[in-house]
């Protein structure tokens, strides 16, 4: 009984994290967020070639 207990402890927090794949409005809206906060840094202090290869690979792989 104690390995069973033990077998769920671990698996369902792994379970609960698979489930959440989709994306809700606040997960959107921050996003939002962060992009226009990225744009505002942009405008003031320019990304160089390297960050914005940084960058792209980033978008790419998320």
């Amino acid at each position: 009984m104690l390995r069973l207990l033990r077998a769920a402890a671990l698996v369902l927090p792994l379970v609960a994290v698979a489930a959440c794949h989709q994306e809700g409005p606040a997960e959107r809206a921050g996003k939002s967020l962060d992009n226009a906060g990225q744009s505002v840094k942009d405008a003031i202090d320019p990304p160089g070639p390297a960050e914005k290869a940084g960058r792209a690979i980033d978008r790419t792989v998320n």
